[in-house]
């Protein structure tokens, strides 16, 4: 039995060797069409409907307090191991994210967060959320401000340096 994805690239197939049989034009075609990216088939790119980021945190208790009771997330799953807590996952509208206690294995001086941001939209008033983070003990890197590309948006890190920006839309484009 094929799957969705085998029955689109036969029928793809398809669709070319029955392109390939017309007699070609003595006219160059008004339509140029793009050829498909290299080793792929057909014209499709990748399309997601979502992202849930899984962050690796020195202490999953302190981190959990951070996002819930700085941030504003909400609580979902926990996930435990012998009665140990080792990973939350946290909800923020219909955005997840996942922070797991980090095992150590790459030793304890490895730095997090660095070379990464998290850019995450809201229909919030920003300069309300950056105000209540602040009011709940967090540290904004950067105040709310007008961006040129029609955002009002402010930036934070978490307690192991993980970059989150969070902005609104406030012209269309």
């Amino acid at each position: 039995m094929l799957s969705v994805l085998e029955k689109k690239e036969l029928e793809d197939e398809m669709a070319v060797k029955k392109t390939a049989k017309k007699a070609p034009s003595r006219k160059p075609s008004k339509k140029a069409k793009a050829a498909p990216a290299k080793g792929r088939k057909g014209a499709e790119t990748l399309k997601l409907s979502s992202t849930s980021p899984g962050l690796t945190v020195n202490d999953v208790e302190k981190s959990l307090a951070w996002y819930r009771d700085v941030v504003g997330f909400a609580v979902g799953e926990r996930w435990e191991q012998e009665g140990k807590l080792t990973g939350v996952q946290l909800r923020a509208g219909s955005v997840i994210f996942m922070i797991g206690q980090d095992d150590w294995k790459k030793g304890r001086d490895r730095k997090k967060g660095e070379g990464f941001r998290l850019y995450c939209t809201t229909t919030q008033d920003v300069d309300v959320l950056a105000e209540k983070i602040v009011a709940h003990g967090g540290k904004l890197d950067q105040e709310p401000r007008d961006q040129p590309w029609g955002t009002r948006d402010f930036a934070l890190s978490d307690l192991d340096g993980f970059k989150i920006t969070i902005a609104r839309e406030t012209t269309k484009r």
